[in-house]
């Protein structure tokens, strides 16, 4: 019985030892600070990532039309919608010079004046070498909730290097991209 105990940690042992790989994890990062003054208010949300995209931490790769690629190595820090909308946040913040950013849910006494909320139906990395996303978004005129814009986009940037790290530094600038996209639908 103490042998076979001995060959189990043994055994254990080797295994853990041969699974030293270390988990990398990563967030999507702003493009610059929003502004601490105030504007117009902004109310972010809600964001709703596609069952693909949160049902796993998985920063994830598409190899193929039909195939997709994760790692058990490579995942987001946290929530995937959370931190996109985080980031939109700031983007448009910075954008539009306003500090006045609320994630959704928000106090209805906030007085915001627009809705922003995101479909993110596709956000990866591409066979190609580039970042992919397609996001259906709303934007609301509070506090009626009528709505001033609906569309949906989609946009690619290449990755300048290879790596996890790359695709989310991209993916990162995709999400700026739509914000410009969205301040676009603000200033009308």
């Amino acid at each position: 019985m103490i042998v076979r105990s001995s060959l189990l940690i043994l055994l254990f042992g080797l295994l853990l030892s041969c699974s030293s790989t270390t988990t990398s994890y990563y967030v999507l990062s702003p493009a610059g600070k929003a502004p601490s003054r105030q504007g117009i208010g902004l109310g972010i949300g809600p964001i709703i990532a596609a069952n693909y995209l949160v049902e796993r931490p998985y920063v994830i790769f598409q190899s193929s039309p039909n195939q997709i690629e994760m790692s058990d190595y490579h995942q987001w820090a946290g929530e995937l919608d959370d931190n996109f909308g985080r980031v939109l946040g700031i983007n448009l913040g910075r954008r539009t010079g306003t500090g006045r950013i609320q994630p959704y849910p928000w106090d209805p006494n906030n007085k915001l004046d627009y809705q922003v909320s995101v479909d993110l139906n596709q956000f990866h990395g591409t066979a190609d070498g580039d970042a992919l996303m397609e996001a259906s978004w709303r934007l609301y005129r509070l506090p009626e909730g009528n709505l001033v814009a609906s569309k949906t986009t989609t946009l690619t940037t290449p990755l300048q290097d290879d790596g996890y790290d790359a695709l989310v530094s991209a993916q990162s600038r995709l999400v700026d991209l739509l914000a410009a996209e969205i301040e676009k639908s603000l200033r009308k």
